[in-house]
């Protein structure tokens, strides 16, 4: 008995500026800085990949002076208002009420809030008193894949089950105000918000492509390559330069041994769903796949649609997938990084 994915619905926030109606503010905010470095600043953003960034705050809250502690009230706010939306649209495409619903895992990694979201969905959509919680907050933008993967583990060993994945994200409400790194350049340039839901199920009549494996790969003394720093002023990116590099590095073991254990090829792969981290780790997997003879269109459309919206994004790749009815037998996989160093892979049949 394969578990299989139901549904996945995507919900963005109310806000949204293309990358040319964000120039002024960044203007403003470099005003006082050197002019080369000012120019090299709004360079960057315009050759970011990504034409449109969507947030819980307006462009002017984002580049004001705003402590911890209120970015965080707005983040816990939205969040849940982004995850209700989610999750609603996600039953509604499954024809699912919330008390179908057995397991709810949440992921997040741009904010803190105790209780987790999953208790104020339970309560605001009334879902089941025993419904079993599992809020996921460190695993960055490899936790969409990771919730999925958590989902299909309790889905196995529980026949006749059904579980929701929601991840919510809002890197910009981590945008340090008073730091001119580029490490937090960069992030604010690749980065939107955006939330989504996958609804999983080992129910035997239910529709969708089942999962055909599951695998996590940990990259050795990788731990300060990808994450978060705790300050008084919030969340501080980290992110090195070099992650693309690994990357590469590592692909022939992340991808060819997993297909290899289930008798497959990169060849019989129809669809590659993958987490668009930035418009340089997007490069990368497109050449490393592209000299397999394979595409990311959908993965980089994404990107410059939203952004890298961290654990959502690959998400917002599956839902297209979903949504283009694809051929019975078609072969899917999914793939994703994120801190640790870690990646996660999904292989899916139509």
């Amino acid at each position: 008995m394969n578990v299989k994915i139901t549904s996945v619905a995507k919900q963005l926030p109310r806000f949204t500026r293309t990358t040319e109606e964000i120039i002024p503010y960044l203007k403003g905010w470099l005003s006082g800085q050197e002019e080369r470095f000012q120019r090299k600043v709004i360079k960057i953003f315009e050759n970011a990949g990504v034409d449109k960034r969507y947030s819980i705050m307006d462009a002017h809250e984002v580049f004001s002076n705003t402590s911890f502690e209120e970015k965080n009230d707005i983040y816990v706010k939205e969040s849940i208002k982004l995850a209700e939306a989610a999750l609603q649209k996600a039953l509604q495409k499954a024809a699912l009420n919330p008390a179908d619903i057995d397991y709810i895992i949440t992921v997040s990694c741009t904010g803190i809030m105790i209780p987790s979201l999953d208790a104020y969905l339970i309560n605001k959509l009334k879902m089941r008193r025993d419904i079993v919680r599992l809020p996921v907050t460190e695993m960055g933008c490899a936790a969409g894949v990771s919730g999925i993967i958590y989902a299909e583990n309790f889905l196995k060993a529980n026949p006749g089950k059904r579980a929701a994945v929601i991840a919510v994200e809002s890197p910009t409400a981590t945008f340090q105000l008073d730091d001119f790194s580029m490490v937090n350049i960069v992030s604010a340039a690749i980065f939107g918000d955006g939330a989504a839901c996958v609804i999983l199920s080992s129910h035997q009549d239910d529709k969708g492509p089942e999962i055909l494996d599951k695998a996590m790969y940990h990259f050795y003394n990788a731990e300060t390559m990808m994450g978060f720093k705790l300050t008084n002023t919030g969340l501080q990116m980290i992110l090195d330069k070099s992650v693309p590099e690994k990357i590469a590095e590592h692909f022939p073991k992340i991808v060819h041994p997993f297909l290899e254990k289930n008798n497959l090829t990169i060849a019989a792969v129809n669809h590659l769903i993958f987490h668009p981290g930035g418009k340089k780790i997007v490069q990368t997997i497109d050449t490393l796949f592209g000299s397999l003879g394979k595409n990311i269109e959908d993965t980089k459309e994404v990107l410059t649609l939203y952004g890298n919206m961290s654990s959502a994004t690959v998400l917002y790749v599956l839902e297209r997938f979903m949504d283009k009815n694809l051929p019975k037998g078609d072969i899917g996989l999914m793939l994703s990084f994120g801190p640790g160093f870690s990646a996660q892979r999904i292989l899916l049949e139509w």
